[in-house]
């Protein structure tokens, strides 16, 4: 069964950084998989974050380029989430997601507050 596990969300000031890990169960290789973050706000739909291919092409929304950084440790099977400058807007549930077509995988989501 693939389990993908968020963990290192939280409340933190504007301006302030949180690290997000997601750590995928051993069913998967995230080496094979495009490994994405996305996240919900209240009464928003999902949206795409940020992105890393197989070979490591990073990819990200325009709303946090420059501001955040994903990454990959293939033999730990995780990948990460640097946010920095965090705003109000970064406010909502981060989620982990895994491809490799046709499949798809999510983690439970992890709350990022950002507050004054």
């Amino acid at each position: 069964q693939v389990q993908l596990v968020e963990s290192g969300g939280g409340l933190v000031q504007i301006g302030g950084s949180l690290r997000l890990s997601c750590a995928a169960s051993r069913s998967i290789a995230i080496s094979n998989y495009y490994m994405g973050w996305y996240r919900q706000a209240p009464g928003k739909q999902r949206e795409f974050v940020a992105g890393i291919s197989k070979g490591g092409i990073e990819n990200y929304a325009d709303s946090v380029k420059g501001r955040f950084t994903i990454s990959k440790n293939n033999a730990k099977n995780t990948v990460d989430l640097q946010m920095n400058s965090l705003k109000p807007e970064d406010t909502a549930v981060y989620y982990c997601n895994a491809i490799l077509f046709p499949g798809s995988f999510w983690g439970q989501g992890t709350q990022v507050t950002v507050s004054s």
